[in-house]
């Protein structure tokens, strides 16, 4: 009940979805990059005994490095956009009070 904010839709509410939903793509994206990173650093599982070295691409640190730097800006951008101004790109159904006896016109069934 605490991640949907009970029956409400109010601002703590959309914070929780915005921060839950907007959030765990990234965190998922960061856990591929280490396990790619990882493979790379150590190689893959190598049951038949082939050296893969002549395979294997060394990362050059200046680009890891910059990749680096432009994914946490644009993931400071992401939370500062997602934090702070969450209702900015709202739906207009948003801010209509709600009434749990009248069913909102966008969702009547035909």
């Amino acid at each position: 009940e605490f991640v949907w904010g009970g029956f409400s839709v109010n601002n703590a509410t959309l914070n929780r979805f915005f921060s839950l939903h907007y959030l765990l793509p990234f965190v998922l994206a960061a856990l591929t990059a280490m396990h790619i990173l990882t493979i790379h650093e150590h190689g893959s599982n190598n049951p038949l005994g082939i050296s893969g070295n002549t395979d294997r691409i060394p990362f050059y640190p200046y680009f890891v490095f910059k990749d680096l730097v432009t994914i946490f800006v644009f993931l400071l951008l992401l939370a500062a956009f997602v934090f702070y101004m969450p209702n900015a790109m709202g739906h207009s159904d948003n801010y209509i009070p709600a009434n749990p006896m009248q069913t909102p016109p966008s969702i009547v069934p035909e």
